[in-house]
């Protein structure tokens, strides 16, 4: 069997009036995050990561924030066409480990909607997309309320 790890990591500003796209999912919150697309930090780390994996480039390569034609598209959509990509190699999806960071809102009440959106996307099992939640204790642009951080590790095989 071949096996291969994936790192991403995505980091939008929070801005007031967008709309809080996390994980597939619309959170509310009087801050979003600001970016071309949805700006969903956690689907965009986890497509880095599987791109990553399977040695495909990133997703500025595949998305460039310059085509008018991802202006606000869904991350979904995205995630979707990254796992259809990786698979047209040859390559599964064992699991995903993710880990976000930001001070607000409370992101536990979200991570079981979170979860159920992504696996099917990425055609795995709900217990096989890990999604963990954390504060930067008040410290620097994150703990601030400024900005979002996310983190995943993707494990693929053939």
């Amino acid at each position: 069997m071949n096996i291969r790890v994936g790192q991403g990591v995505d980091i939008h500003q929070l801005v007031e009036g967008r709309d809080f796209w996390l994980g597939g999912i619309l959170i509310p919150h009087h801050k979003g995050a600001l970016g071309h697309s949805d700006a969903d930090v956690l689907i965009h780390a986890i497509c880095d990561a599987i791109l990553g994996a399977a040695n495909l480039g990133d997703i500025g390569v595949h998305f460039p924030d310059t085509d008018s034609k991802f202006k606000g598209i869904d991350s979904k959509i995205l995630l979707r066409h990254v796992t259809d990509l990786m698979k047209s190699k040859g390559w599964k999806i064992g699991n995903v480990d993710s880990t976000l960071i930001l001070e607000k809102p409370k992101i536990k009440p979200h991570i079981i909607a979170m979860q159920e959106i992504l696996a099917p996307l990425m055609d795995i099992e709900v217990d096989a997309v890990s999604i963990k939640a954390t504060t930067n204790e008040k410290m620097g642009y994150v703990g601030r309320e400024e900005g979002i951080l996310a983190f995943a590790s993707v494990l693929i095989y053939k």
